[in-house]
């Protein structure tokens, strides 16, 4: 599909609906035409057969009136229809391309802001849909006709068209300075409902915790000032909308009383006839009305331009490395990682700096390091899922922020702290949803991380459905398929954060195992701080403050780590964390790092 970012943004996504345009204009054409027909009507009573005794031009005109107005409502049904299927067109759409540039985005954009936000973008396209595919846009089609409208009045009571357009001009101005104090009161709802929706998500995110600590007391206060702020917000909205709303009645009101009191004298002055009087009150109402609803509907004109503004610019941020130039074969698997720097933002303290390793196909290798150190961090920009400042990883020596991320990915697998499965069944979650995956590599995957036997001791085997987030199974259960679903495809390197923190002793021996015959032809890159997982290394690297420490083969490694010495109590600790040295993962120790420098490890670390 088209990158719309490149192609006007919103203007380009709205483009199904253009063709209604036309129609809708059309149409309304007829319609307000046929529109004419009361007043003439009206004045011909009035002017002739009420004056005149016609019987028969009254039957006449009757039959007329009823044609038009069978007429007026198939016109009607029509432009309902087309803009139902507009409607329609601009979902379907709408939602695939702005669903689509979710997934094109780059991790650190999307991890800028809250949940709540990237949600509230869909909210947004409906409140667009509603403002181009709804009455809005049939209130603004019929607007412009108020122009005709107008030149009538003039020819049937010239006297009266300059009263008209006064208040005309006035409901102009009066809809103008609505939009922007209703505006303003709508962006203010926006904000304390997006704070109040992003806490509530917060919360039936960790409901768990929640219910185990019996925090509910205490989340309560927090959830009432939101909600406060909130209601606030709408009551002092729907205030200003329900005090313009009401003066565009009054206005109405005034309207119509200032015509009729100009007709009275222009009738006493026989400028006019009662009939060309009634037929202007009743042309003026088609003329205010509009404006009128335009009052009423600012709020959602507002709204849609509003959405349309926060969608646009979205749309116009950079997406992942998408193009894929050549379809390369599968690479052997080794990573190297040259003089890597990453903040999370210009103005922030590296997480890492100036990191330097080489990891050779095959092989099973770890990262450890106290909290905070940038272990995490190093997986993701291993994975290409963040870019860093200086620096690049290269992968069989090419750099990898050439590949599009969905190439990289079959490359790569990638196994989270958090073990998120998707709502689905149990091989939709496996199979990632690629057509290339079959039942023998599905079942391939599971039998290799000892998840097959628990699968098919489930009532529906592989079927089974895992529910919102796999609340379904176990933590452990959750954690086996999320590995498998790492060895979907094959790919030749692995990257696994704490792949045993659900497990118990006995399935992390066997993931031991298994991680170890995978890494025979597989290189296996982990952040663990498990004596099983590690005992199994080749290579172990250690990470302090977003430098490498030491790192070197695991047997030498392993005494100094498991000793977990506090750093300040090691003299030289302080020197080896000024620079990053270049640990090999073939074995080399880094050069800036002493020997016997080791910083402390926390085995029991959940994240970096």
């Amino acid at each position: 599909m088209a990158d719309t970012s490149k192609q006007g943004g919103l203007r380009a996504l709205i483009k199904p609906v253009w063709p209604a345009t036309g129609e809708l204009l059309l149409l309304s054409l007829f319609i307000n035409v046929l529109a004419l027909a009361v007043p003439v009507f009206v004045l011909q009573v009035y002017d002739r057969v009420v004056a005149k005794g016609g019987l028969t031009t009254l039957q006449g005109l009757a039959v007329g009136m009823a044609i038009v107005i069978l007429f007026d409502f198939l016109l009607r049904q029509t432009r309902s229809r087309a803009v139902q299927r507009a409607s329609l067109r601009f979902d379907l759409h709408f939602g695939q391309v702005l669903f689509q540039k979710l997934g094109r985005m780059p991790l650190r954009v999307l991890e800028t802001r809250p949940a709540a936000f990237w949600q509230g973008l869909f909210r947004d396209s409906d409140t667009v849909r509603n403002a181009v595919a709804g009455p809005p846009v049939i209130m603004l089609v019929d607007l412009p006709f108020a122009v005709l409208f107008i030149v009538i009045i003039y020819v049937v009571a010239e006297p009266l068209v300059w009263v008209v357009l006064a208040a005309a001009v006035i409901f102009i101005l009066f809809a103008l300075r609505s939009g922007f104090a209703i505006g303003a009161a709508t962006n203010r709802e926006r904000g304390t409902s997006i704070g109040r929706d992003a806490f509530l998500a917060d919360i039936v995110a960790n409901r768990t915790t929640i219910k185990a600590l019996s925090l509910e007391q205490a989340v309560m206060p927090m959830w009432r000032d939101r909600q406060v702020d909130a209601i606030d917000s709408s009551m002092d909205r729907g205030r200003i909308s329900d005090t313009y709303g009401n003066i565009g009645v009054s206005l109405t009101v005034m309207t119509t009383i200032a015509i009729t009191t100009a007709g009275a004298l222009a009738i006493m002055d026989q400028q006019i006839s009662i009939g060309s009087l009634v037929a202007t009150n009743m042309l003026a109402s088609r003329i205010v009305g509009p404006f009128a609803q335009l009052v009423t509907q600012w709020r959602a004109l507002v709204m849609a331009r509003q959405s349309g503004k926060r969608i646009s610019e979205v749309l116009s941020l950079p997406d992942d490395h998408q193009e894929q130039a050549i379809d390369l074969p599968r690479p052997e698997g080794a990573m190297t990682v040259e003089g890597l720097t990453f903040a999370f933002a210009p103005d922030q303290a590296p997480v890492l700096k100036d990191i330097r390793l080489k990891f050779p196909a095959g092989g099973m290798h770890a990262v450890v390091g106290p909290n905070e150190s940038g272990k995490t961090t190093l997986l993701k920009l291993l994975m290409n899922l963040y870019q860093p400042q200086s620096g690049r990883i290269l992968l069989d020596g090419a750099d990898i922020t050439q590949f599009p991320l969905t190439q990289y990915a079959r490359w790569i697998g990638y196994v989270p702290q958090e073990n998120v499965l998707l709502a689905g069944s149990i091989r939709d979650n496996l199979a990632r949803g690629r057509e290339d995956i079959d039942d023998a590599a599905v079942l391939a995957a599971a039998q290799a991380v000892g998840a097959h036997d628990f699968i098919v001791d489930l009532p529906d085997g592989y079927g089974t459905v895992v529910g919102e987030g796999g609340r379904t199974l176990s933590g452990g259960q959750r954690q086996r398929l999320a590995i498998a679903r790492a060895l979907i495809g094959d790919p030749p390197v692995l990257l696994l954060d704490e792949p045993s923190a659900s497990l118990d002793r006995a399935a992390e021996e066997s993931l031991r195992d298994q991680l170890k015959a995978l890494s025979r032809d597989h290189t296996v890159i982990m952040v663990s701080h498990s004596s099983i997982l590690l005992g199994a290394c080749d290579n172990i690297v250690v990470l302090d403050r977003g430098v490498i420490v030491r790192g070197g083969p695991a047997q030498q490694m392993l005494p100094t780590i498991m000793q977990r010495r506090p750093a300040a109590a090691q003299p030289g600790a302080a020197a080896a964390r000024q620079g990053a040295g270049e640990a090999s993962a073939s074995g080399a120790r880094p050069a800036v790092a002493p020997p016997a420098v080791t910083p402390p490890v926390q085995p029991t670390e959940a994240g970096s």
